[in-house]
């Protein structure tokens, strides 16, 4: 055990430029800021993890510079010591002493099973019970708020078979010119692509009865969190009432939230993110809870880059089934990367090796320029 023992936890707050503004219903992203943790063992292992965060406080409860402050201050120490090899362990030691945290968390438990699939020479997947598939389709957000340059953009996606699954952004806007948005493009692109809306809570409850029908009776295929994770029961209305079916996405900020949803029949899919469960262990126990439910599941992100990206989809991996498969598209939004092996995306696919660990390397030099002084 000594030789696994956790020596050191760093946690590196990183900004990288992206290909275009963001925009999401409560921020508009100018960069991607992620937490890189860097976790290292007596045994000369080093296990990487991310915490990344879409637009900070105006999302959730940490924010870039509070994660890497718990860390640093509370859980770092907690880790310091400890056989890193036992990851049950260690987990439940973070969970016993600190509330929430979830990002924080499911950054250092990515880095944890890095490490651990490094010391066995096996791929994370295998250490989540073994991989049933080894690329995830991976869905593609039109965030511009133009239509025109929207269309154009999908369009170019499927010519170069890169996406055919295609989120939009909605819920900044007025509800009917939003409306139109979609629907123009869903015609435009025809049954050569899924298109779904992701509403990011903006909309209140009777808004969200006629846009729902209006979004499913024009070929829309699914509607994302629509209305305020709070109101439970408007949401297992709007469940029962919409044409498209309903995701919950906010609305799941823990595995007890997961299994609350599935009881109310709160929603009919799912968005699994390791990042709002603590982790990729911590969210395969929600996908468990909404199989046992018949609810539908969808690898959702946080935008984050390629590490912790990577972490997601070899959770995702595992699952039976992933019906309305993934958007771990984090990476393809970024100009930058600071890994030596960027992830491979063709034919619709991200592709996951079956190297050890999570199969990423830091590029230092790259690091060190974009880590925030």
């Amino acid at each position: 055990m000594s030789h696994s023992l956790i020596e050191s936890i760093e946690a590196i707050i990183v900004d990288l430029p992206t290909i275009r503004p963001h925009k999401l219903a409560m921020h508009t992203m100018q960069q991607q800021t992620l937490v890189v943790i860097r976790l290292r063992c007596a045994d000369g292992i080093e296990g990487l993890g991310e915490s990344t965060t879409i637009g900070g406080l105006a999302y959730g409860n940490e924010s870039p510079e509070s994660i890497k402050q718990n860390i640093d201050s509370h859980l770092a120490p907690l880790l310091i010591g400890q056989d890193a090899a036992n990851i049950n362990a260690c987990m439940l030691r973070l969970d016993k002493a600190a509330k929430g945290n979830t990002f924080a968390k499911s950054g250092l438990e990515s880095a944890l099973l890095d490490a651990q699939g490094k010391r066995l020479g096996l791929p994370v997947s295998e250490l989540l019970g073994g991989r049933v598939r080894d690329s995830l389709e991976v869905a593609w957000t039109l965030a511009s708020g133009d239509t025109a340059k929207d269309i154009a953009e999908a369009q170019h996606m499927l010519e170069i078979r890169r996406h055919r699954i295609f989120k939009l952004k909605i819920g900044a806007g007025e509800v009917s010119q939003d409306l139109q948005h979609v629907i123009a493009i869903k015609r435009a692109l025809g049954d050569s692509a899924s298109v779904r809306v992701d509403v990011n809570q903006a909309w209140d409850e009777s808004v969200a009865l006629r846009a729902c029908q209006v979004l499913g009776d024009n070929g829309i295929d699914l509607i994302e969190q629509p209305i305020s994770r709070i109101n439970r029961s408007g949401q297992i209305r709007l469940n029962q009432r919409s044409p498209a079916p309903i995701m919950a996405d906010e609305s799941i900020e823990s595995v007890e939230d997961a299994f609350s949803l599935a009881a109310d029949g709160a929603a009919s899919i799912f968005a699994l993110k390791i990042a709002k469960n603590g982790g990729p262990r911590a969210v395969l126990r929600t996908a468990a809870i909404a199989e046992a439910a018949g609810i539908a599941l969808y690898g959702g992100t946080m935008l984050e880059g390629s590490i912790g990206t990577l972490a997601s989809a070899h959770a995702f991996l595992t699952l039976n089934k992933l019906t309305w498969h993934t958007e771990l598209f984090g990476p393809l939004l970024l100009t930058e990367e600071i890994v030596n092996e960027a992830p491979q995306y063709r034919d619709f696919q991200l592709h996951v090796p079956r190297t050890p660990g999570l199969g990423l390397s830091l590029n230092e030099e790259r690091l060190a320029f974009f880590r925030r002084p």
